[in-house]
């Protein structure tokens, strides 16, 4: 295979697509908006045989189990601080929890070999012709890929490019912000969390620097009108909601007011369909993902595998190998996605009965044992083929670097 293929996004489902098309023989190269991989972010998780297969076949499940977090244990409490609910650390770790940006980090790492990034750039128009697609990048600069593929979350824009503006984000109810702040309660890797109805305030301890912690809240919210990059706006947002609150919100709004490192958006799930449009596919949370509970780094490893395989097995021919791909993990997909509807209601049930309910449910063995069962079903359930590789990569003289400005390899944090 000599195809090159541009995919928009580092995150996780860009790096994984770029490992296996180089192992395929492809010539792969991301680009992405961000001026080097973005360190820390959130902890996301791995579940089951399916996910932790991949990861092995990637040759990367050392590293992260080196890098891995060790899970977060959640404590709920009232106002006076009394324990009202606790979830053990694999709830929401899962079998391997690890910071979101070490993730991408060693993601990017394996495929290095054979892939070449462009950061600090992004794709601004693009135009498909029989022999391949036409990419403007906000550079001004351009080049002609056999395949383009937007890994860029669920707010994607190679997405919006291809398919339109149409309606292809559901929004669920919720929305989340997160935030650094001084670690006062001395919290070690355990989260504390704060519910009024339709409220979350939390804060967990930070898993490298025990002087750190992190804020997050959840809030229940019709759809908003907002600037998504206008962090003035989205703060607004976030302590009109909260100001009201005692416990320790004062101290979290104050660490919001002196932070420009906000993370806010709505809790949502992506409905497209196909995942493809010509030369360009979807892949990750672009195609299917949701916001928070939908599983999207698993099923990002999953797509990302089967999407290089099938182009693989077609020789590289996307007209068969992306409705194979589409047709062979929807159905997984989609079961994972589920998740994502009931993550705001769990975090900040909208009714003080509803929140009682919840606390007496997750106090209950019984209750967490069918819980887990359930999310080991999501995360399985598939049967992935063994797509041939080639055996070996003639090395790093190969590699295409970056075709736009000569860079050989991604800036790291």
């Amino acid at each position: 295979m000599t195809g090159t293929v541009l995919i928009s996004g580092a995150g996780i489902a860009g790096p994984a697509l770029a490992y296996w098309l180089g192992r395929h023989g492809f010539r792969p190269t991301i680009v992405e908006i961000a001026p080097a991989l973005r360190p820390g972010g959130n902890a996301v998780d791995f579940r089951g045989p399916v996910h932790l297969g991949l990861l092995e076949r990637m040759g990367v499940l050392a590293a992260l189990r080196e890098a891995q977090t060790g899970g977060t244990a959640m404590r709920f409490v009232d106002a006076d601080g009394v324990r009202t609910m606790e979830m053990p650390a694999d709830f929401a770790g899962g079998d391997l929890e690890i910071l979101r940006g070490d993730l991408s980090r060693i993601l990017c790492a394996a495929g290095d070999e054979w892939t070449g990034y462009v950061f600090n750039d992004s794709i601004a128009a693009l135009h498909e012709t029989p022999d391949g697609v036409d990419v403007t990048f906000t550079s001004g600069r351009q080049r002609t890929f056999d395949l383009v593929v937007g890994a860029d979350g669920v707010h994607s824009h190679v997405r919006r490019l291809a398919f339109g503006a149409g309606r292809h984000v559901s929004h669920l109810g919720y929305y989340v912000a997160g935030w650094p702040m001084p670690n006062h309660l001395g919290l070690g890797r355990d989260t504390l969390g704060y519910n009024v109805p339709g409220r979350l305030a939390s804060i967990g301890g930070d898993h490298r620097d025990p002087a750190k912690a992190g804020a997050f809240v959840v809030f229940a919210s019709p759809e908003l009108s907002y600037d998504r990059h206008d962090v003035d706006e989205q703060k607004r947002l976030v302590r009109r909601r909260f100001v009201d609150l005692g416990w320790e919100v004062p101290r979290m709004l104050a660490a919001l007011d002196s932070t420009d490192d906000l993370y806010f958006d709505q809790i949502c799930r992506v409905d497209v369909e196909p995942w493809s449009r010509g030369r360009i596919a979807l892949v990750g949370d672009a195609a299917c993902g949701a916001t928070i509970g939908g599983m999207g780094n698993g099923t990002a490893l999953v797509a990302a595998y089967t999407l290089a395989g099938e182009l693989a097995a077609a020789g590289g021919d996307h007209t068969v190998a992306f409705p194979r791909y589409e047709a062979r993990i929807s159905r997984f997909a989609r079961r994972a996605q589920r998740g994502g509807a009931g993550a705001g209601r769990f975090l900040a049930p909208k009714t003080a009965h509803g929140l009682a309910v919840r606390n007496w449910l997750h106090n209950r063995e019984w209750f967490m044992k069918l819980t887990y069962r359930v999310a080991g079903d999501r995360s399985g359930g598939i049967d992935l083929p063994a797509y041939e590789v080639a055996e070996s990569r003639a090395g790093r003289a190969d590699r295409p670097g970056d075709p736009l400005s000569g860079a050989s390899r991604p800036p790291r944090p």
